[in-house]
């Protein structure tokens, strides 16, 4: 069977140097395209090479739909408004989605072209995180109302979107636990006086500062006992491993909406 010919977005980028590695890791895979935004220093670099391995003749380029002509598959940290724009592009492809800060609206947008492509779209591309999503599922589907929910999170200065989308991922998580509308129940912000909380809700914590990957844990606090969920993220590099084994796993599998838990096979 050949190798999967996958396209790295974004890959001068911190994100893109991982997957570039990790594909490299990786059996079954290889590295078919590079591409990073027009005005790019990166351009015309060997995508390899600026990721800290040996030369492969791989040049960073800015013609994406060449690219994808080149690709089975293609590895995706970018912008909401970039993704939806290479979903379109992306017919018959597998596009592996590790983009966060998305808006309801380009959530609706990427997914609608789900019926022309085979999508793997997750907050988080962690193994480790898409199995604490799940049990915190089991969490709060086995616990009562009466244990207060609190997602809490802390990245590094550099972040721009809070809370993360693995925040929400797990915020998700419990709701659907519960079966409630997460947008109904989630308090972001507490300020002044705010009152007793509300039983049901769900609460988000979010903290920025120094290097930090990424940090998340989930709190079930119930009287006079507390039940914690969580996930530290070493290195960015277990995204990638996270990407690749989704695209490796998606290659074979029809157009459609994918997530990390159909991955791990954890859909009960």
């Amino acid at each position: 069977m050949s190798d999967l010919k996958i396209l790295i977005l974004g890959a001068g980028g911190r994100m893109g140097g991982a997957n570039i590695r990790a594909i490299h890791a990786t059996k079954g895979a290889v590295l078919s395209a590079a591409v990073e935004r027009a005005n790019s220093p990166h351009l015309d670099k060997d995508a390899a090479q600026l990721a800290g391995l040996e030369p492969l003749g791989v040049l960073i380029s800015d013609d994406l739909d060449k690219a994808i002509s080149q690709s089975d598959a293609i590895i995706d940290f970018t912008t909401p408004d970039a993704s939806i724009d290479v979903a379109k592009r992306a017919k018959g492809k597998v596009h592996v989605v590790g983009t966060t800060g998305w808006t309801a609206e380009q959530d609706a947008e990427i997914e609608a072209q789900a019926d022309h492509l085979t999508l793997v779209k997750s907050g988080n591309m962690s193994l480790g995180v898409n199995l604490l999503a799940a049990l915190v599922e089991k969490a709060a589907r086995a616990l009562p109302n009466s244990f207060d929910i609190e997602v809490l999170e802390m990245h590094h200065r550099m972040k721009v979107d809070a809370p993360s989308g693995t925040a929400l991922l797990l915020g998700e998580a419990a709701a659907k636990g519960r079966d409630v509308d997460l947008a109904e129940q989630a308090v972001r912000s507490r300020d002044g006086i705010t009152g007793e909380r509300e039983e049901g809700t769900i609460g988000f914590a979010t903290l920025r500062g120094g290097t930090v990957t990424g940090e998340h844990d989930v709190i079930f606090a119930g009287e006079k006992e507390r039940i914690k969920l969580g996930h530290i993220a070493e290195d960015r590099s277990v995204f990638a491993q996270g990407a690749i084994h989704a695209a490796l796993w998606a290659k074979d599998k029809p157009a459609g909406l994918y997530s990390m838990i159909d991955v791990l096979g954890l859909e009960e």
